[in-house]
């Protein structure tokens, strides 16, 4: 048997806390505590108060105020954590404690809350372009900004297309990703800006524009995104197709970390939980890896053949160490980002370039991985569950998460993409 509590208040459909309905106040106040705890609220067909007043249908002047009856049950341990605040939000009303001998108590991960709409999630009021807004001026509004991808829109503000990041370098001819084109020579930029600057939005655009109603549930936005159309981001429209918001990866991972329960914390009470997915069963474990002694030269090949984009590095023994990605080339050749900006944008083909940076490729040469690596990466394990990596991700606006075992040993990677698509696909089935 476990021990647990059912508060029950007993009120009426009058009651308010500040500006809502008592009932409502309190089911949202349980939810956001994020305790095993399941609210009820019944509506009475009849009763009576202290003041002699009557509540009857059958007296149509009276029938407004019925009475309402608000159950919680949850653990005993968490009693005391809601019941003072309940006390204080139940201003007209009995509020009553009662012990109850749970048998038994079984939940299940929803992992997007079914009641939540795409507006209650997405970026307002977002950067927008029109069609004829030339390429450069794309490139400088998406380089000032943290967004890798910017919807365009008519004259009505109705979307007509988007350009991402990938339209950018295959269809407009961007030599770098935007992390690294931000930090490169300001003359090499202009040049490249100025060529952009003759060709317009339109050209270069994906069109038609796939867009989400604000009101949809975004529980059907993930599966639009995820499963059907497999993208990172979208539009979103009002009622009559004006963009008023973007709803992207990160959106939705600030709004799980912002509503789910710590499951772990539940299991220790002994709540069975159904559809919980650890991290080990979507992690990419093809991911590549290099050794502290490996070459900055063989480890930016790696990169950029890579679509994770960073490579782990790892000691004799296969135990994690460190992280290397493009921002980390960066910052240790800071003398030479010109030579490093030519040698990654010629693929590591050096014929004049390599002649101009005889310094850089002596340098990159004798610097090894574990000259440049991030010690301070965040890091998961395989046993973590997937909305404890999404919240890592989202509190420190990660894209990769290197995984570990319970050893430190790394066994590969994970991405927004692939917690997203596995945690929504998991916890949807029956």
């Amino acid at each position: 048997m476990m021990q647990y509590k059912a508060i029950e208040i007993f009120t009426s459909s009058e009651a308010r806390w500040k500006g809502k309905t008592l009932s409502e106040a309190l089911v949202r106040f349980i939810c956001d505590s994020k305790i095993p705890a399941r609210c009820m609220v019944t509506h009475g067909t009849e009763g009576c108060y202290e003041s002699g007043e009557i509540a009857t249908p059958k007296l149509e002047i009276l029938s407004y105020n019925m009475p309402l009856l608000i159950q919680v049950i949850l653990p005993q341990g968490d009693l005391e954590r809601v019941l003072p605040t309940v006390e204080k939000m139940v201003t007209d009303g009995i509020v009553v404690v009662k012990t109850l001998n749970v048998v038994s108590h079984k939940t299940r991960n929803r992992f997007i809350p079914r009641h939540i709409r795409v507006k209650e999630a997405m970026t307002g009021d977002p950067s927008t372009v029109n069609p004829s807004t030339p390429v450069s001026e794309v490139v400088q509004l998406l380089l000032s900004s943290h967004f890798t991808g910017v919807p365009v829109v008519d004259e009505e503000r109705r979307p007509v297309g988007v350009i991402s990041q990938g339209d950018l370098i295959n269809r407009a001819g961007m030599p770098l990703k935007l992390c690294l084109l931000a930090e490169s020579d300001q003359n090499r930029l202009d040049s490249f800006l100025e060529k952009m600057s003759f060709t317009k939005a339109l050209e270069i655009m994906s069109s038609p524009a796939v867009t989400l109603e604000e009101n949809k549930m975004l529980t059907d936005a993930v599966e639009l995104m995820m499963l059907e159309k497999r993208l990172k981001r979208l539009p979103v429209v009002n009622a009559e197709g004006k963009l008023v918001g973007i709803l992207s990866c990160m959106d939705i991972f600030r709004l799980i970390t912002r509503e789910s329960p710590d499951w772990q914390a539940f299991q220790e009470q002994n709540i069975h939980v159904e559809n919980l997915v650890s991290v080990s069963q979507i992690m990419r474990r093809d991911t590549h890896r290099v050794n502290l002694q490996t070459p900055i030269e063989e480890i930016i090949s790696i990169i950029h053949s890579d679509d994770m984009g960073r490579v782990a590095v790892v000691d004799s023994e296969g135990l994690y160490q460190g992280i290397i990605s493009d921002e980390n080339l960066l910052a240790a050749f800071s003398d030479h980002r010109a030579g490093l900006w030519d040698f990654i944008v010629s693929k590591m083909v050096f014929t004049e370039s390599g002649r101009k940076h005889r310094e850089l490729l002596q340098q990159l040469k004798a610097t090894k991985a574990s000259d440049v690596m991030d010690t301070s990466h965040m890091t998961v394990t395989e046993s973590t569950p997937i909305e404890e990596a999404i919240g890592v991700m989202a509190e420190n606006d990660l894209k990769r998460l290197p995984v570990l075992d319970s050893e430190g040993h790394y066994r590969g990677m994970v991405s927004r993409e692939s917690l997203l698509k596995t945690g929504f696909t998991q916890c949807r089935k029956p």
